[in-house]
């Protein structure tokens, strides 16, 4: 998949979300400003969250409603300095609670993440757009 541009990036939101399945757990590898919680932002926008979709850098967590009213979990852990902070807010709960949970920063709590979450790669390309994996 390709974000060609900011423009695009809701037509991007919406083969992702084809493209899900049955998954509920996605792990946003990139580097800083490759666009993951822009990303994640319209993907929660095509899923019909009203509220506002921030960046949960120092709140660790954010919790959206989709438009049907289903809990949906952002996480970004790019604070955490080691696994066992994330025990403090009960990660496990978000992770296998059925619901949808996008992590940015997975890579600082590989070791808590569950088995069959979904790797997603942002990779800035020279012409300024997103090629975003999934794997």
């Amino acid at each position: 998949m390709k974000i060609e541009s900011l423009a695009s990036i809701h037509q991007t939101a919406k083969e992702f979300i084809a493209a899900m399945g049955e998954k509920k757990v996605f792990l946003f590898y990139g580097s800083m400003g490759a666009g993951k919680t822009t990303f994640i932002r319209a993907i929660c926008e095509e899923l019909g969250v009203k509220e506002s979709i921030n960046s949960p850098t120092f709140a660790i967590i954010n919790e959206y409603k989709s438009g049907v009213g289903e809990p949906i979990f952002h996480f970004d852990f790019y604070r955490i300095n080691k696994e066992e902070e994330a025990f403090d807010f009960g990660y496990e709960d978000y992770f296998y609670s059925g619901n949808l949970c996008f992590v940015e920063w997975p890579e600082k709590i590989e070791n808590l993440l569950p088995e069959d979450a979904v790797k997603v790669t942002i990779q800035e390309l020279q012409d300024g757009s997103r090629e975003v994996m999934l794997e």
